[in-house]
């Protein structure tokens, strides 16, 4: 586990989390982090996936605005400056950043092919644009906030997409899920799965939603489906 430098294609450099399998190499994954910076938490879902084989690596996008965010606590000071980073987060560039991530762990020499994308919350809506927007191999987002602002993207879609819905979602209004849902349930790259009776971040071990019934079905469809992806 180490910390990389990433070079943006608009100029400037950015820190990564790297994370390698127990066996040295694997397949790659791009982690796209939640509102919070690079923290404990994504530091740890991201040494996760490299014990299930994958070269995981969570790329730091809130660089332009502040280098290094770190939200662990999340007091509601914490969460102001969570929201306020939110708020000021160039998106496009954001995925810029990760298209940038995703090249790098392609030349990686650790990685043997494929990579995938995965993000929750911020990082559920941005593996989504990862789908529509780079050559990611599939991607999985985990209750992302405002898919339903950019579902105009959706036939650029050229990449299996898994998406997590949190039925109760208190960021994803009931109108915003179901235009989630009518635009892509009949797209044939995408899989939507709902979770009923869950709130948002339902799988962030510790967090105020936890459910631990919700979050072990989910993560495991996720495994699933990047085994199918990015291992076979």
């Amino acid at each position: 586990m180490a910390s990389v430098t990433l070079t943006a294609e608009d100029g400037g450099q950015f820190s990564a989390y790297l994370a390698l399998p127990p066996a040295g190499r694997g397949p790659g994954l791009v982690i796209a982090q939640e509102i919070f910076g690079v923290n404990q938490v994504m530091r740890d879902l991201c040494d996760g996936f490299a014990a299930q084989g994958y070269v995981a690596l969570c790329p730091d996008l809130f660089w332009r605005q502040q280098p290094g965010i770190d939200i662990t606590d999340q007091s509601d000071a914490e969460w102001a400056q969570a929201f306020d980073l939110y708020k000021g987060f160039d998106e496009a560039s954001g995925v810029r950043d990760l298209a940038v991530a995703l090249a790098a762990l392609r030349d990686h020499d650790a990685v043997t092919g494929k990579v995938g994308g995965l993000g929750y919350c911020l990082g559920g809506k941005l593996a989504y644009l990862m789908a529509t927007r780079t050559d990611v191999d599939c991607a999985v987002g985990y209750y992302g906030v405002g898919i339903e602002a950019a579902l105009a993207e959706t036939g650029t879609i050229k990449a299996p997409l898994l998406l997590h819905i949190a039925e109760e979602d208190g960021f994803v209004s009931k109108e915003a899920q179901g235009e989630i849902r009518a635009t892509l349930s009949g797209n044939p790259w995408v899989t939507l799965q709902s979770y009923p009776g869950v709130d948002h971040a339902f799988c962030r071990v510790g967090g105020a939603h936890f459910d631990a019934a919700s979050a072990d079905l989910a993560n495991g469809r996720t495994a699933d489906f990047l085994d199918r992806y990015l291992k076979a």
